[in-house]
């Protein structure tokens, strides 16, 4: 098996880069996807397309609703930065649904981020690079420096805290049943993605 050299991975990084969307049009896309009863991926089923009616609505709420503290608005603002921000994601994945709206509202603070959304199986490659324990996990979100297109963070796929929920469920259960995905729900409104921003926080060279 070939080794993956930085030079291959900042190609890779580019090429998906060109068939990215704004943050702005992968929402117009989910709406659209909804409306035909479809959803993004290599897979279209009714369960994926009802995923993404639902992942449309929670997106449309957290959209709305996600609070930012006052002194780490002011501090994402005044930070210089030069980067590009890629989240591997699908139309389907409820994990996402929850997390990128309040990625797409700290990126929006910093004049320099530049936040792009890339689908998975149509990156597979550049998915390839960034498993989580192997697996096609998403959302993942990629932070590309733009003067050395190096890549100096990644995050993803869930929030810290979810991660251990779910990481202690299938240790006691071997995997994960309807019961906890409902749970996990529940978190994530619980939380109204406070655990997101304490999270990247960090990655941005700046204190929680």
């Amino acid at each position: 098996m070939e080794t993956t050299t930085h030079s291959d991975i900042k190609q890779i990084i580019k090429d998906s880069l060109t068939k990215s969307m704004s943050y702005a049009e992968y929402r117009t896309l989910v709406s659209t996807l909804v409306e035909s009863n479809s959803n993004t991926g290599n897979e279209v089923t009714e369960a994926l397309a009802n995923y993404t009616m639902l992942n449309d609505r929670r997106m449309k709420r957290w959209d709305k609703t996600v609070k930012i503290d006052e002194g780490i608005t002011d501090s994402i603002k005044s930070k210089t930065l030069n980067q590009t921000w890629v989240i591997i994601t699908e139309s389907w994945c409820g994990d996402a649904a929850h997390v990128m709206p309040v990625i797409n509202k700290i990126a929006s603070l910093n004049e320099g981020i530049s936040f792009r959304v890339v689908l998975r199986d149509q990156n597979e490659l550049l998915m390839d690079q960034f498993l989580t324990n192997g697996s096609r996990s998403i959302a993942k979100l990629i932070i590309v420096d733009n003067a050395s297109e190096e890549v100096i963070a990644t995050y993803g796929p869930r929030p810290t805290t979810a991660t251990a929920l779910v990481n202690d469920y299938k240790a006691k259960h071997g995997g994960l049943t309807p019961e906890f995905k409902e749970e996990l729900q529940k978190w994530y409104n619980k939380d109204k993605g406070q655990t997101v921003i304490a999270d990247l926080v960090p990655l941005l060279g700046l204190k929680k």
